[in-house]
């Protein structure tokens, strides 16, 4: 069975990358098949992955030649920038879930808003068959930045999963193809706890029978 999560905010910047390639590195670290499959143009994922080192737990790149119907474990989705329309509209067809990163600034929040309505409008999501999550990047809880993030989402009826704090740990970790579940550093577990919110959050939405053949159409 493969479970399939989308990292999707159109806004640039907003931590799509950090935010996918740590999950996979968690996922990997607790002994999950993972895959990983990046649509954004700046190829960040891809990078990181090509750098990961041998000896760490392994990370697929996806590969549409795969049989995906008897494979199992978990796609993890790096969305393109000016993620809408028909294209967001296919990828929920893909995703049992999606995370959304948004850094808690007006700015961000802001820009934010529209791509959060569009997400309201499709079937997918009105449905409940794709849940949606959101994660707040660089903050740090029980601040007003946090708080204003909060009283935000509760109108956009959506949940905050974690809150993930701005930390040079995660730049330092991608130049060696590292993620937050390959590090054993006093800084790195501070930083995990508010990680493991975030896999209590995937894991619970049940696996889809197989990973749809629609995938292939973008690669």
């Amino acid at each position: 069975m493969i479970r399939t999560l989308l990292i999707a905010n159109p806004k640039g910047g907003s931590g799509k990358t950090t935010l996918t390639v740590n999950l996979a590195s968690l996922l990997a670290a607790r002994g999950d098949n993972v895959r990983l499959l990046d649509l954004d143009r700046q190829q960040s994922a891809r990078l990181w992955l090509s750098s990961r080192p041998a000896n760490l737990p392994a990370i697929w790149p996806y590969q549409p030649s795969q049989a995906t119907g008897s494979q199992s474990g978990w796609l993890i989705i790096d969305s393109p920038a000016g993620l809408h329309g028909k294209m967001l509209t296919r990828m929920l067809k893909l995703a049992r879930q999606v995370i959304v990163p948004i850094a808690p600034s007006a700015f961000d929040i802001n820009a934010s808003q529209d791509f959060l309505q569009a997400l309201h409008e499709e079937k997918a999501v009105r449905k409940q068959k794709t849940l949606v999550g959101v994660v707040g990047m660089r903050v740090t809880p029980r601040t007003r930045a946090a708080s204003q993030l909060e009283q935000w989402l509760d109108t956009q009826s959506l949940p905050l999963v974690t809150h993930l704090q701005d930390s040079q740990l995660y730049i330092n970790a991608a130049f060696e193809g590292r993620g937050i579940g390959d590090l054993r550093t006093r800084t790195a577990e501070r930083q995990r706890a508010a990680w493991l919110n975030l896999l209590n959050w995937v894991d619970q939405q049940p696996p889809a029978d197989q990973l749809p053949d629609e995938l292939t159409d973008y690669e």
